[in-house]
């Protein structure tokens, strides 16, 4: 029987839960009154309004400051143990942290949102409407930033004592519009209501020095002294956002830095006009380091403010996280066994040669013992294969922005390269390929390798191409520092946050939540996967969430799709290694067969993508085009009978992926095989029951495997392998491939020919350019493979059993696994319980 009943309504199909019974009914009132308490002078005091007063957004305030008040009483509980108990801390640093809302997650972790939903039922309010009041945190762009969330969220819940460190952004990546088929940037002022969750603590503020002359002084008695003439000081002030665990009253940090003038800054006195010109300036290069999240690096000026924030965000993170440690008054020669910093990738590398500035240049060890230390401290996790993604800096730049940090970095290599050719004498070509400052130079993985005593990859694919391939030199070097860790994502938002009918099926199959906290306990489902009555209810609950994505989508797009059709999803960052492009491509071909086949016919399907171009990267801009371009034909071509839909949801984000990734039948994973490190949108939509249709990439590997093979998972495709042999012997050839395939000629000619407008620039991209990702040599499979997905579809209790099969196989793939992992392989840290 479905877990639930339904009932219709203006949004839609609407899912109702049964009342879960209450464990304890007294309990649960106990806890409903205090809330309701709470709730009640919490607007009184915010507001000085009664409650039918306030507006939404008052309304979602003061909830989210109800629950801060819970969350505060545990976050000083959390503290004190970790203090009273010195146990070794990691502090996770991350360019990004894309948080999505925080609201609904805190409410669940603390185990208060039934509770809250029925206070604000008792007042004619909804909490789920309260909830779309909240912005998306503007913190982060893509996988990277959402895995460091998954990560913060899965240390919390396992009891772990572990921080996040970033930028406090005033304005995120950018807003997404789509006006006339044209992705455009609008500035996405995230901040403009404030950030309900953070705690602004001036009083822990920072000085990070940019700039100035630094150089080594001998002294009377033969020392030598650090002397870092006239650096420009900014300050860096943190503001925390508490991370909240999972009913286990663990509350940890993750650590936002905004950039401040100094704290003499306001005093003009008697100046100059000159004088009042430079401070002027002052003010603002320092407010602009944290105004954006990647600011354009397509100039030289641009680059340096990326370096800026990369700088700005370490120095700060490590220098607060030593000033710490040294109050407990612990011996600073111990840090590396009560602390853990982890570089997750290469922005924050710079914390290797910072540490070291900190440990030689304000506590005076000497370089050696500084060195071993720092070894101990740091680990780094590597998260591209392609070497030319790799961070490098101009080394004229670095030495004039960072001269004392530059200078240690000198000497770091110098000693490097010392063991290197030590260790392969006569042998410069590998002195070339492993030295840290290189060609003018310095190259940030490195880096990050050499002062770092671990190297994980994200998937076993990636960390097997990086140990044979791109970072090969430095894994025959030192093969013992590297190490797998596949990425994972916390199933508490992407499955009992973003699918809570699905999350009471499985509540009420299982019979047990213990899955809530030990996700692998998913595969109990294994023993339902042929059981009719729990498919019947699944199929209802993906048919409920498809209804809702239907109606997010004529609401936004003005497009009426069918949730009978099969939904076909490809969302993520736009890049030509995802091959968004060949997947619009195979589009035309279906249509183009429609209109002139006779003989051809197709399941109805309706195509979805979504995601952000960088804004200076013409090609997937140009692919955005195409795409839209393709929507607006299709779409208003009644001669198809609604056969193709597609739809482009502009403004992709956590928020809008709740929606997503629960209504997707066929999850799109298509990037050429090699080129992805491990994906994680892969995981949310195995988790909710998606097929994978995808190569033999990332952790597309491990989730094939997962679920027992092809017969739950469609593959196609050039192999890893096959991919490398092209690069490596430069005999593949697009212009054969166009020549000698009669579906690549017909679909890339229609980019020139006016059927879709012109598209010029992605023809050359894929002719002239040599098709750098095999998209027209994959295409025909790829067909193929659409054609199976197809073929299975027909099948409607086979399709809805390997939607099972994704599902009760996800749990490896949760990030409470790949935590366990790093906690146990690379941290060495241990659980501190909250009582």
């Amino acid at each position: 029987m479905l877990y639930g009943n339904c009932r219709a309504s203006q949004k839609g199909v609407v899912f109702l839960a049964k009342e879960k019974k209450k464990v304890n009914d007294a309990e649960f009132k106990k806890l409903k009154d205090n809330l309701k308490t709470r709730f009640v002078n919490a607007a009184h005091i915010m507001w000085g309004r009664d409650l039918d007063d306030l507006s939404e957004n008052e309304i979602y305030q003061t909830v989210a400051a109800v629950a801060k008040q819970v969350i505060s009483e545990n976050w000083i509980k959390t503290n004190k143990a970790y203090m009273e108990r010195e146990e070794k801390q990691i502090y996770y640093f991350s360019i990004e942290f894309l948080m999505g809302r925080l609201l609904k997650s805190n409410l669940i972790n603390l185990g208060i949102e039934e509770a809250m939903k029925e206070v604000l039922s008792d007042f004619k309010l909804n909490l789920d409407k309260v909830y779309e009041e909240e912005p998306d945190a503007g913190l982060g762009n893509g996988g990277l930033g959402r895995l460091a969330a998954c990560f913060i969220d899965s240390m919390a819940a396992h009891h772990l004592p572990g921080h996040g460190c970033s930028i406090r952004y005033q304005y995120g990546l950018f807003e997404q519009k789509i006006i006339n088929g044209n992705q455009v940037e609008i500035p996405d002022n995230w901040l403009k209501n404030g950030f309900a969750w953070e705690y602004r603590k001036p009083d822990k503020a920072i000085d990070v020095k940019f700039y100035g002359n630094a150089y080594m002084k001998k002294m009377p008695d033969g020392s030598l002294k650090l002397v870092h003439e006239n650096p420009m000081i900014v300050m860096a002030v943190p503001y925390d956002v508490p991370i909240v665990g999972y009913h286990n009253n663990t509350v940890n940090n993750l650590r936002l830095w905004n950039a401040e003038v100094n704290r003499d800054f306001s005093d003009y006195g008697y100046l100059t006009q000159e004088q009042i010109r430079q401070k002027n300036e002052y003010r603002s290069f320092v407010e602009s380091i944290t105004r954006y999240l990647y600011p354009d690096d397509s100039t030289w000026e641009g680059r340096k403010m990326r370096l800026i924030q990369e700088y700005f965000m370490t120095s700060a993170g490590v220098q607060s996280i030593v000033r710490h440690y040294v109050k407990t008054g612990m011996k600073i020669e111990k840090l590396s066994q009560k602390i853990a910093i982890h570089i997750n990738d290469t922005h924050p590398a710079v914390a290797v040669a910072e540490l070291m500035r900190i440990l030689i240049d304000e506590y005076g060890l000497e370089w050696s013992e500084a060195w071993s230390i720092t070894k101990d401290t740091i680990a780094y996790t590597n998260h591209t294969i392609m070497p030319e993604a790799l961070e490098t800096w101009s080394a004229d730049m670095f030495k004039e922005l960072l001269p004392r940090v530059y200078m240690i970095i000198e000497e770091i290599n110098r000693r490097h390269v010392e063991n290197v050719r030590k260790r392969y004498p006569k042998n410069e070509d590998k002195v070339r390929a492993m030295s840290i400052i290189q060609d003018g130079l310095v190259h940030m993985a490195r880096l990050a390798i050499v002062g770092c005593h671990s190297v994980n990859g994200v998937a076993q694919i990636h960390s097997d191409i990086l140990k044979a391939s791109t970072l090969h030199d430095f894994y025959e070097y030192n093969n013992r520092m590297f190490n797998n860790k596949t990425n994972g994502i916390t199933h508490r938002r992407w499955l009992m946050g973003a699918n809570p009918e699905l999350a009471g099926l499985i509540d009420s199959t299982l019979g047990s939540r213990r899955w809530h906290r030990y996700p692998e306990q998913l595969d109990m489902l294994n023993d339902y996967v042929n059981d009719r009555p729990f498919l019947t209810d699944l199929g209802k609950i993906k048919h409920l969430r498809k209804e809702a994505l239907a109606q997010y989508i004529l609401e936004h797009n003005l497009i009426k799709v069918n949730p009978d059709t099969i939904f076909d999803i490809q969302v993520k960052r736009i890049h030509s290694y995802k091959r968004q492009l060949m997947n619009i491509l195979h589009i035309m071909y279906q249509y183009h067969s429609l209109k002139n086949d006779k003989g051809y016919d197709m399941i109805p399907t309706t195509y979805i993508f979504g995601g952000k171009a960088a804004p200076g990267y013409y090609i997937a801009k140009e692919t955005i085009r195409l795409i839209n371009a393709v929507a607006d034909k299709v779409n208003n071509d009644k001669s198809i009978k609604d056969k193709i839909k597609v739809v482009f949801i502009e403004n992709f984000g956590v928020s809008i992926g709740e929606i997503v990734y629960p209504a997707a039948d066929v999850s799109e994973q298509i990037s050429t095989a090699s080129k992805e490190a491990s994906g994680t949108g892969n995981m949310k939509f195995m988790m909710n029951g998606a097929i994978t249709l995808g190569t033999m990439d990332g952790a597309n590997v491990e989730i094939r495997e997962a679920v027992g093979g092809d017969d739950h998972c469609v593959i196609f495709g050039l192999r890893a392998e096959e991919v490398l042999s092209y690069y490596m012997t430069g005999t593949y050839s697009a212009w054969d491939e166009y020549n000698s395939n009669d579906m690549v000629r017909l679909v890339v000619n229609q980019l020139i020919d006016g059927t879709y407008g012109d598209f010029r620039s992605l023809y050359d991209y894929l002719i002239h350019g040599n098709d750098e990702f095999f998209i027209m040599k994959d295409l025909s499979s790829y067909a193929g493979a659409h054609e199976e997905i197809m073929r299975r579809y027909k099948d409607k209790l086979g399709w809805l059993r390997s939607s099972a099969m994704n599902i009760a196989n996800s749990g490896r793939f949760s990030s409470d696994r790949t935590i366990d992992e790093y906690a146990n392989e690379i941290w060495h840290v241990k659980p501190v319980r909250i009582s």
